[in-house]
């Protein structure tokens, strides 16, 4: 084994808790590696929400999804981490105290691991309505990468939870007509949001799904609507956002003998996994009280961070200094 391949730490998942934690093991002083299976660092935020807002992470009133992600690089830019893109982690293996991660582009070594994969692999449900194939990435979207490219146009929006919402009142003032169509009456987005969206121009069609597409070739023109009742309506639109939340996978992380909760692992309070050596945080675990919230993984990185540290040198404190005293 070559020493100088030999991590401290290597970090499975480079969304916003994968990469505060990174950070955090510069903190304390961790060689650290981040493995990612997508082309750029940022996970569903960077993927998905690039420009959407934020507004539950504390000290940010609000904040764009890639405003967030650039700052997050920025600070994990500190622990002067190896970063592997388009890699998908395959095995992991122990053998005398370290860990072989075998990946799709070969094999990686470390004393722990951390993994951070949020919901795993995702893909975004599909709208499953005749003929969309033929309107999708022109008129037919499942996320948005850039807001203006909506402007002065008819969007309708599809969904009933935060992102729906969230996107429906960003495009408010973007768009020239937004209408909201979800097929329940009551939506699950944050109470707030949804009372911001009751006091908008948004128009809110409930309860409604989507039964037709009606368009010029490739180009949309309306949308059928229908409502629970078997009512229809003809909305004339330009583009769909669907937002019906994503279908995700773990994949090969299934297979790693880690003790699970259908698509969560589970972890002790300190981010510990069944595995010795193999800690998780954010999204991808679970625990008694646990709320899937980016705030919550950024609280846990650091915990998991501090125990690695501790797995790999007893001696070590578990109770760091704090950043002011470490960056004087």
């Amino acid at each position: 084994m070559n020493e100088k391949e030999l991590y401290d730490v290597t970090i499975i998942g480079g969304g916003p808790t994968g990469l505060f934690a990174t950070f955090y093991a510069g903190m304390r002083d961790l060689k650290v590696k981040i493995i990612d299976s997508l082309g750029q660092l940022g996970g569903q935020v960077g993927e998905l929400y690039p420009d959407k807002y934020i507004y539950d992470v504390g000290g940010f009133p609000k904040v764009l999804g890639k405003d967030f992600i650039k700052n997050l690089e920025e600070q994990a830019a500190f622990a002067q981490p190896t970063i592997c893109l388009n890699e998908t982690v395959l095995h992991v293996e122990k053998r005398e105290g370290v860990f072989t991660l075998t990946t799709n582009q070969g094999q990686h070594i470390s004393k722990t691991i951390l993994i951070t994969g949020g919901i795993g692999a995702f893909e975004p449900r599909k709208l499953k309505v005749e003929g969309e194939e033929l309107y999708e990435g022109k008129s037919l979207h499942y996320s948005v990468k850039d807001l203006h490219y909506f402007k002065g146009q008819r969007v309708l929006v599809c969904g009933g939870g935060d992102s729906a919402v969230d996107w429906s009142l960003m495009l408010e003032n973007v768009a020239s007509h937004v209408t909201l169509c979800h097929r329940r009456n009551d939506f699950k987005a944050h109470e707030s949001s949804v009372n911001e969206l009751k006091a908008s121009t948004v128009h809110i069609k409930t309860p409604f799904a989507i039964k037709r597409l009606v368009g010029e070739g490739d180009t949309l023109r309306q949308v059928v609507i229908a409502h629970k009742n078997g009512d229809e309506e003809v909305v004339n639109t330009d583009h769909i956002i669907v937002n019906y939340g994503n279908i995700s996978s773990l994949g090969p992380i299934k297979s790693w003998g880690l003790e699970m909760d259908r698509q969560s692992i589970i972890v002790n309070s300190k981010m510990e996994t069944n595995i010795k050596g193999i800690f998780a945080a954010g999204d991808i675990v679970n625990y008694e009280g646990k709320v899937k919230l980016i705030a919550v993984g950024l609280g846990e990185a650091p915990i998991a961070i501090n125990h690695a540290k501790s797995y790999i040198d007893p001696a070590s404190r578990v109770q760091p200094l704090h950043s002011t005293s470490v960056f004087k």
